[in-house]
């Protein structure tokens, strides 16, 4: 079967001496993993459009569970990156992230679209990295199935106060005073901007995922609450995550 699709290369490994597999995540297919005859061949027309984070119209052979890609040609490979150390350590835990949670053999327009203006904002350095980050995992895990309910306060319906709590393994919200008269276990305190935030990236639409403004110190507590309730319902741990912390501190 002959399946024409988009994809956003998120992985690549050799494969003996010519030859390489590829983790992509695509369009109409959601995460495969495909073979590339002769990729690992710079003179082949399918080394570069097969690259990790390069973005390419591919058209790819089902047989039984194995994809090959027959063609490829490129879209976009996001060069810019690969110039800044802190951005191309964001983006391949982006890539990490995407393998991870995504779903496999079925469509995932809103998590391709997602992971590909992550990298146009990166690139383009336009939005402060640490607001992509917390885009990306929020918008992801909610997509994935881990919608942190955020519509009031789980004990009095509150919608909005000064302060609220979430909870980072249970993704609920409570008002300051339903916290102090029943805390969660694991909870992080957040501002009305915040909470604000958070319901954005759940809730608009996926060209305005990234359309706020945070203060910086706004943005560390958001990114500590995203990426920690992440990891929680996961219950996994990215090396990306870890390696682009380390190189930004």
């Amino acid at each position: 079967m002959k399946i024409q699709t988009d994809g956003l290369i998120i992985k690549q490994q050799n494969i003996g001496e010519q030859d390489k597999l590829v983790t992509v995540l695509t369009r109409d297919e959601g995460v495969i993993r495909a073979f590339v005859r002769g990729g690992k061949n710079i003179k082949s027309a399918k080394s570069s459009p097969t690259s990790l984070l390069c973005y390419s119209s591919l058209s790819l052979y089902k047989s039984k569970d194995r994809y090959i890609i027959d063609e490829a040609q490129v879209k976009d490979m996001f060069f810019a990156l690969r110039s800044d150390v802190v951005h191309l350590s964001l983006a391949q835990y982006f890539c990490e992230l995407a393998a991870y949670i995504c779903p496999s053999e079925q469509r995932a327009d809103s998590q391709l679209s997602l992971i590909l203006n992550a990298l146009f904002l990166l690139t383009e350095k336009r939005k402060d990295p640490e607001l992509i980050k917390a885009c990306v995992e929020l918008r992801l895990a909610s997509l994935a199935g881990y919608m942190p309910d955020l519509i009031m306060c789980k004990e009095c319906g509150q919608y909005e106060t000064p302060l609220m709590y979430f909870s980072l393994q249970k993704g609920l919200i409570l008002c300051e005073e339903c916290f102090r008269k029943k805390p969660f276990p694991s909870a992080a305190a957040a501002d009305s901007g915040i909470i604000m935030a958070l319901r954005h990236i759940v809730f608009s639409e996926d060209k305005k995922v990234f359309s706020f403004n945070l203060s910086e110190e706004g943005l560390k507590t958001l990114n500590y609450i995203t990426e920690t309730y992440i990891c929680s319902v996961l219950e996994h741990d990215f090396s990306t995550l870890h390696f682009y912390k380390t190189i930004r501190s």
